[in-house]
């Protein structure tokens, strides 16, 4: 059975992110440090998502965790 991740919210998390950083992404969607992981998803057939900045930019981690480029935002939030 698989569960289907909980939407933190119908929008991107525009977030700075530093380059050679490595930033863990919530793909369960109960982190209280969204859109990052805070170990919630224990005990759930989630994981987290590493990301590794490949340059000092702004980027949209997905809101809604049903982004077909995890952990990146593709715009399926527009479809909730």
């Amino acid at each position: 059975m698989s569960d289907a991740p909980i939407v933190a919210q119908k929008s991107p998390f525009p977030v700075e992110v530093v380059e050679g950083k490595t930033y863990f992404w919530c793909a369960c969607g109960k982190s209280n440090r969204q859109p990052f992981c805070d170990g919630s998803h224990k005990g759930t057939e989630f994981e987290p998502v590493k990301y590794t900045a490949d340059a000092t930019k702004k980027v949209f981690f997905c809101g809604c965790k049903h982004s077909s480029k995890a952990p990146l935002c593709d715009g399926t939030h527009s479809g909730l």
